[in-house]
């Protein structure tokens, strides 16, 4: 798992108001990941989980790149107790987006390719811009996506056409992208940070607590059967009738004025 506490070299986090903004900053190298920028993420995400936002925004520094992929330099040198180790740094720092219970939204400039598109994947949302390339090249140089890519896009896009992208490593535009359900939305190009910063503060305007309760669910909904989902979904639905927000909610519709939600 990343370590806690280490200055960030790569990774940079922003405040406004309830919503949090991780900028991968390796412009020299497009953004690329290598094991020390992968452990950044994740011990960025850790940090953020204490601060308590109420939405985490992802993007990558400068216009050319979210993230380009992983660095092949670094990859070309390791053995493969070495590969195998930074692909579980990977999974680890995925996972902590995938499954923290802040919402988190990745906003794509330029290329996502390989590492970079298994970033996005593992965000809730994706918001590109109609510059954004997307794509996992890896089998071209002999390896496979080792981040998450063959788990993820299958249950994003379904299994044919995502093997169809993994196999051929054909890159796809923005549009192509959304069209798939790959990516929620395409804006013009260079507007992908504020239109993911806007619907972070969207989400940061309703209940924190219901917001993360849902997520939960549905994550829940990829791991169990209907039945079982069903039975967590309204395990969630109760808890939540015990929390101040609920009360607040409820009484703040009644009364017709907007809520001031605490998170508790």
């Amino acid at each position: 798992m990343p370590t806690e506490g280490r200055p960030l070299d790569y990774v940079t986090i922003d405040f406004d108001a309830n919503v949090a903004t991780i900028t991968i900053d390796r412009q020299e190298k497009l953004n690329a990941l290598d094991p020390q920028v992968v452990e950044e993420i994740g011990q960025a995400l850790l940090e953020l989980e204490a601060e308590g936002p109420r939405a985490i925004v992802v993007t990558g520094a400068g216009e050319r790149a979210f993230i380009a992929g992983a660095d092949i330099g670094a990859m070309s040198v390791m053995n493969p107790l070495e590969a195998k180790r930074f692909s579980e740094i990977g999974h680890a720092a995925m996972a902590l987006l995938d499954r923290s219970p802040i919402p988190t939204i990745a906003a794509v400039n330029g290329f996502a390719l390989g590492g970079g598109c298994e970033v996005a994947l593992a965000c809730d949302i994706r918001i590109a811009a109609e510059n954004a390339t997307f794509g996992f090249p890896e089998v071209g140089l002999g390896i496979l996506p080792g981040m998450g890519g063959t788990q993820r896009l299958p249950r994003l896009v379904g299994p044919a056409l995502a093997k169809e992208l993994i196999f051929t490593g054909r890159r796809i535009s923005a549009e192509e992208a959304r069209e798939i359900g790959l990516v929620n939305r395409v804006v013009a190009e260079g507007e992908a940070l504020d239109a993911a910063r806007e619907l972070a503060a969207g989400i940061s305007a309703n209940g924190p607590l219901a917001v993360r309760h849902a997520k939960a669910a549905a994550n829940r909904s990829l791991d169990v059967d209907l039945i079982s989902g069903l039975e967590y979904e309204a395990d969630q639905f109760a808890l939540l009738f015990a929390t101040e927000d609920a009360r607040e909610g409820m009484t703040a519709f009644s009364d017709k004025r907007k809520p001031k939600f605490e998170g508790r």
